[in-house]
């Protein structure tokens, strides 16, 4: 009879552990649909499943995820709380990769979910190998989007700038005021003890600001806006 050492047994090579996943949707329906798709995935097991915020970040820290499938809405009375469990999970596990999976796309929400931590945003509605796909690009430290929420981020970002440009100065609310009282650049100089090229600067500086070509519709703009 020949003995055979542990040396020399031939153990399989591809070791790689399943990608872990937290399901959190406060439908348990929707989750257990969740976990019987994904676990047909011989790389995905789902390792935690949450209700509601408490719950996912208690089982967030108990089963330490690659991946936190993230519903935004966890509650009827609370709009879009997963927004919260977000940051949350972002600040105390940075090292789990969220991704957003849920029915609102919103261009502003969108982008908050992804400056609160999320490395990913695709809605319930792709199909199966979309979302395996993402979960499995999240996993590598990637980012994944679905078509229409890419879309969503990119005119939230353009949002985002265009908001951004048309933010005045002080000093462009002082001229703004004055020249919501019909005041000439020369007045306006003279008031804020400033040249009346600067004054001039200043007023160009606004109406390009508002997008408008006229003093009056200046005016007009910046107190339908709120700046005066």
């Amino acid at each position: 009879m020949t003995i055979t050492s542990s040396s020399d047994i031939a153990f399989p090579t591809d070791l790689t552990a399943p990608i872990g996943i937290v399901l959190v949707d406060d439908h348990a329906i929707v989750r257990q649909g969740l976990r019987s798709v994904l676990e047909r995935e011989a790389d995905l097991q789902v390792v935690g499943e949450a209700g509601s915020a408490a719950q996912a970040l208690a089982v967030v820290a108990a089963t330490r995820p690659q991946v936190v499938l993230l519903d935004l809405r966890l509650s009827p009375s609370v709009e879009n709380e997963g927004i919260d469990v977000c940051a949350r999970l972002h600040q105390h596990h940075p090292e789990v990769a969220v991704l957003v999976l849920t029915t609102v796309i919103d261009d502003q929400l969108v982008l908050e979910a992804i400056h609160q931590g999320a490395s990913g945003y695709v809605v319930k509605e792709v199909d199966t190998s979309e979302l395996v796909r993402a979960i499995r690009s999240v996993s590598r430290g990637e980012s994944a989007f679905d078509p229409r929420s890419a879309a969503a981020m990119v005119r939230g970002i353009n949002a985002e700038s265009s908001a951004e440009n048309r933010k005045l100065t002080e000093r462009e609310h002082d001229v703004l005021r004055l020249l919501a009282r019909g005041m000439s650049n020369r007045a306006i100089g003279a008031q804020l003890f400033i040249s009346e090229t600067t004054a001039k600067f200043h007023v160009c500086n606004i109406m390009r600001k508002l997008q408008v070509s006229r003093r009056t519709e200046a005016v007009y703009v910046a107190s339908k806006e709120g700046f005066i």
